[in-house]
């Protein structure tokens, strides 16, 4: 029974993380993107990693939800893998639409990018932190890196942080959702100050 529904619980959440990907495919069959379907297939792959990021750092203060047996939200910890792993997924996808619809792969206006426009920098290096993060996340990995695959593992807070500096700085109107994501990463990385606050001064106590 319990193993039955920890399948059903993968399958919904693995389902449900793809549809942002199944609804661009659509969208892209049947001619809905817009004027522009290149800039906005880059900024859905965009938005929905960036997401991603941000859902699975929610996963750690959301594991703390219990109000009874069955309302427990303790199994979200073993999906965490999945969602961090569809983080990148998704920004990988975000960096490929780029290079491909918007710059075609040359060589001359990529260079022109990572010099002319800074947030192309803060994304590219978000993504190079990320990646050493996606490709160590295997149970082998945990292993091989002992204590040290969680140090390694701290590097998606300033990874988050540079993605969402990322985002804002390419606004240009309409603040009002990039203020959304930038609190809702403050809240989750402030949940994780706070935290840390209280054991270090508990351990001082003990």
């Amino acid at each position: 029974m319990v193993l039955a529904l920890k399948r059903i619980r993968w399958w919904l959440i693995f389902l449900a993380s793809l549809t942002p990907l199944f609804f661009v495919i659509y969208q892209v069959l049947f001619d809905q993107l817009g004027a522009d379907p290149a800039q906005a297939i880059v900024l859905v792959t965009g938005i929905w990693a960036l997401r991603f990021i941000l859902i699975t750092l929610a996963v750690t203060p959301v594991k703390k939800v219990h109000v009874n047996s069955v309302l427990s939200l303790k199994w979200i910890v073993s999906f965490r893998r999945m969602l961090g792993l569809f983080a990148l997924f998704y920004t990988v996808l975000h960096l490929f639409a780029f290079l491909t619809f918007i710059l075609g792969w040359r060589i001359d206006l990529i260079s022109r990018e990572l010099t002319q426009r800074p947030y192309i920098v803060v994304g590219l290096v978000s993504f190079l932190i990320m990646l050493p993060l996606g490709i160590t996340s295997t149970k082998s990995w945990m292993k091989r890196l002992g204590k040290n695959w969680m140090r390694l593992h701290w590097l998606i807070y300033p990874a988050s942080i540079l993605a969402m500096l990322h985002y804002v700085m390419q606004v240009r109107a309409g603040y009002a959702e990039h203020l959304f994501y930038g609190s809702v990463l403050l809240l989750l990385l402030g949940y994780r100050i706070v935290v840390w606050f209280f054991r270090k001064n508990k351990q001082k106590i003990r």
